[in-house]
This record gives C-alpha cells, structure tokens and sequence, in this order.
C-alpha cells in the first residue's frame, strides 16, 4: 500500500487535480490486483447520493450571495461600532467582522474573499502596514468553518455519520475561542506597535449600526433556531439560507442584478461541482482502502504507539498539520477521516470532538505554505506580495496553535452545548 499512496502522492506532485489523482490510483490499484473494475462507477455515485451533502450547494451559493449584495459593509460598520475603540481597533473589528460572516457563509475562503478586501483597504488607510492587515485578514478566515453553519462540518458529518446539529452547535464556542485568542494577540502586538484606536462610537450610533445589520444577523438565527426548533433539517436550513441571502440581495438591498446574479450561480456551480467531483472520487478511493483494510492498519500501528487519547489526539493533530503545508483541506479531510475514526472509536473519542480539532487543524492548513489557499486569496484580494505575506502571517500561527491546543485539551468546550441541547451520547 506504501506504492498506493506513492503514486497519488506523485501525481499530485505532478500537478493533475486531486479528483483525478484519487479516481486513477484507485482504478489502476483495482486493475493491477485483478479486482472486478464494475463496482467503481457505483461507488462514484454512491460518493454524492447523500441528502446531508445537499446543504453543500446551498451553504455555498448563500455564502457568495452575500460577498455580493452588501452584506459586508454592514457587518464592518456593525464591528467597527463596538469593538473599534479597543487597542488595535481596526484588528479588532477584522476578528470580529470575520466571526459574524462565518455565521453566514460557512467557508474560509468566502470571508478572507468578502471582508478582505474592505478589512484590508480600511485597516491600511488607518495606518497599519498592509502586510499586517492581511496577515490578520488571513488568520481571522479561520474561524469560518468552526462557527456554524459550515461546509467541512458538513462534509465530515457525512463521512463520519455523525449528526449535523451535534456538530454544528459544538462549533459554536470554539469558534468564540479562535476568536479570543486571535482578539488577545492583536492587542498585545498593538500595545507594541503602537497601533491605533479607533473613535469611541455612542449607544445611538451602535444602535444605527446594529439596525443596518439586523437583517444579515438574524442568519445564523433563522438556520439554528429552524434546526433546533425542528422546522427543517440542516440540509433545508442550507437552502432557507441560500433564499434569505437572495431576498436579501435581490428585494431588500437590491444590490444584486440579474448579471450579479449569473455570476453567482456560475460560480457556485463550479465550486460544487468540484467539491462533488472531489468527494465521489475520494469515495472510490477509501472503498480500495477498505478492501485492503487499510483504516485497521493505521488503527493498530497508532494504538501500538500510545492508547492515551490526549496524546493520541496531540499525535494526529501534528500529523494533519504537516499535512495541510502540501495537501488542499478537503482532499485531507476524505482521506484521512475513514482511516482514522476506527482510532477515535477505539479510544472513545467522541466524533463531535474530534471533527472540530480536525476541522481546525485543517482551516490552519489555509495558512501554511506552500500549499495554503488562504494565503493566495489573500495576497489577490490585499495587492500583497506573496512572500510578504508568508512572513507576516507566520505570528499569527502563536494564537490558532494556542486556540487549537485548548479545544483539544478541553473537550467541554466542544462538547458543552451539544450535551446540553441534544444529552449526552
């Protein structure tokens, strides 16, 4: 198996896309040992035929629905009122900015693509160096897919069959973590910089501001409040948010014409078709592993190292971040996830848990040359050289490491408020 992953690996390195290094290792593998090659078109389908993996397109469309309708404006101005007043103000506000976006949008990229550009373009005019706006641009994306909803939540809740709701409420108090820590440390490094405050604004200004974002804000309400509620399921809560973000757009703000509005959709496609593409693939993939059982493997070479499962989870997290430097996150993610739960189960880890450490293990990996997407948005969205960039974000990795090692130490803070709403499993 050791030349089963050799040659995903090469292809990679080679350049072809993920999907189809995955898709030809796993036909090549099955046609070399003489294995019937009829089952991989099922296996394929079988990758996408989820109802769960529905909440995908539509966490994606609202997501670029709102990078286009003016919903960011209104989120900076609503941050800006309360928190630009602090040490460090504008960073402040970019932290912040970037927690309330994740309530929308569910993705990393979609916040440093969104918010950058205007967190960027304002932080500068206020006298920070560009190079720090983006880097703290860039690290505050994090919190994206921690806080609720979230497409890699999704994605692992899928893989792992673990429960959306469980998984979306244990982001929630992580994600304010991410944000704690990152808030902590602009203010440390404002106090020596000597960065800035913003202007105190009064209780009727914040209260204009809180107003003009009311609307954006009650997102992440109507999608938990209708799951929890049991109005609908995560997947329909997906598309209630795709069709709030629409009306908001198209009836409410008008910010969206019906040019915007292709624009919107062509995008989303791709970006769908790609994470489909990405998942069927990996499907066919992990069924080869399964047939050579490989994930028992794995388990018995990592339980024969350590059956602690605080280490074992110190263990994994050094593993996946390694692996984020050369590797995009999803593709670590279908990977990694089947080989691994036959360890967590062993362990008695809980998955909810789990899936959280292993979700910000992989948003860290956005970060990490020379390989990380965030950084390559960033520098586009920013006019930062690349390099500059690398330099001036590698700080930034003190407070996500930090953030990272209390949520895995911890496991109360990820499993509080799922314990509480649904009981203890």
């Amino acid at each position: 198996m050791i030349g089963f992953f050799g040659a995903w690996l090469g292809l990679v390195i080679l350049a072809m896309p993920v999907a189809f290094a995955l898709g030809v290792v796993a036909l090549g593998f099955l046609v070399i040992e003489g294995a019937p090659v009829i089952g991989a078109p099922q296996r394929l389908m079988a990758g996408v035929d989820s109802f769960t993996l529905l909440a995908v397109p539509f966490f994606i469309l609202a997501g670029n629905l709102m990078n286009t309708s003016g919903v960011t404006d209104r989120i900076y101005n609503f941050a800006n009122a309360f928190v630009g007043h602090f040490r460090g103000g504008l960073g402040h506000v970019n932290v912040v900015g970037s927690v309330i976006f994740s309530g929308m949008s569910g993705s990393a990229v979609a916040d440093a693509g969104g918010l950058g550009a205007l967190e960027i373009k304002a932080m500068t005019k206020e006298g920070y160096p560009r190079d720090f706006a983006g880097a703290l641009t860039a690290a505050s994306c994090v919190v994206g897919p921690i806080i609720p909803p979230s497409i890699p939540l999704v994605l692992y809740a899928v893989i792992a069959n673990v429960s959306v709701g469980r998984l979306f409420l244990g982001g929630i108090l992580p994600g304010i973590v991410i944000g704690l820590c990152l808030m902590a440390w602009v203010w440390w490094v404002a106090g020596r910089a000597g960065f800035p405050r913003g202007r105190r604004h009064s209780w009727a200004e914040r209260g204009r501001a809180a107003a003009h974002a009311f609307l954006p804000l009650l997102t992440p309400a109507i999608i938990l409040g209708g799951m929890f509620a049991g109005i609908f399921t995560a997947t329909e809560a997906a598309a209630v948010a795709a069709l709030y973000a629409l009306i908001l757009g198209t009836v409410v703000y008008r910010e969206l014409g019906w040019r915007d509005l292709l624009k919107v959709f062509r995008d989303s496609m791709n970006t769908t078709a790609v994470v489909g593409f990405i998942v069927a693939a990996a499907t066919l993939f992990n069924w080869v592993l399964a047939r050579e059982r490989v994930p028992q493997q794995v388990a018995e070479l990592l339980l024969g190292v350590t059956d602690d499962p605080l280490l074992m989870l110190l263990l994994i997290n050094l593993l996946l971040l390694f692996l984020g430097m050369f590797m995009e996150a999803l593709a670590i993610m279908v990977l990694t996830v089947p080989v691994l739960m036959p360890v967590i189960a062993a362990l008695g880890i809980d998955p909810v848990h789990f899936g959280l450490v292993l979700t910000l293990n992989l948003m860290i990996g956005l970060l990490t040359p020379p390989m990380g997407i965030g950084l390559f948005v960033v520098a586009k969205v920013g006019g930062i050289p690349l390099q500059q960039l690398i330099r001036a974000v590698l700080p930034f990795f003190v407070p996500l490491v930090g953030a990272l090692v209390l949520i895995t130490v911890f496991p109360q803070i990820t499993l509080f408020l799922p314990d509480l709403v649904f009981g203890k499993r």
